[in-house]
């Protein structure tokens, strides 16, 4: 088992630092945990939220309303699960070596892209051509 890594609270990965250097592997690792346990932390509360929130409303209107409230709640978590999946991806992807790397250029993807999406898997330049080809072969 890895021995855990001293990083500063104030600590901010650098463009003028060794790319995908120890602190910076342990900073987006420690982002990503956090953002994990923070996501599984709001799905036990709608969980629970659910189960103690069944009641029997008389009013349809009322009754109609809190039923399109939990549907939204449970599309909102359902997002959130593929998410989790994304970041222990990220995760694997960290213990393997490849974070931080562009799946499809294998150049390294920007600090501050990955600092705003951990998840990140490919450089801005890649995801536009790739969202770019996306859009011209959608069948609108």
């Amino acid at each position: 088992m890895k021995q855990e890594m001293f990083l500063p609270k104030d600590y901010q990965p650098a463009e003028d630092e060794p790319f995908m250097n120890d602190r910076q592997v342990e900073y987006f690792r420690r982002k990503l945990l956090n953002w994990k346990v923070e996501l599984q932390a709001g799905s036990r509360d709608t969980i629970e939220g659910l189960q103690d929130g069944t009641r029997n409303i008389p009013d349809v209107a009322d009754r109609a309303s809190e039923e399109t409230d939990r549907a939204l709640e449970l599309r909102t978590r359902d997002r959130q699960r593929k998410l989790v999946s994304k970041i222990d991806a990220a995760l694997r992807r960290i213990d393997e070596g490849e974070y931080g790397y562009c799946s499809v250029t294998g150049e390294p993807i920007s600090l501050k892209r990955l600092d705003a999406r951990p998840i990140a898997t490919m450089s801005l330049e890649a995801q536009e051509r790739h969202e770019r080809r996306e859009k011209v072969h959608r069948d609108d």
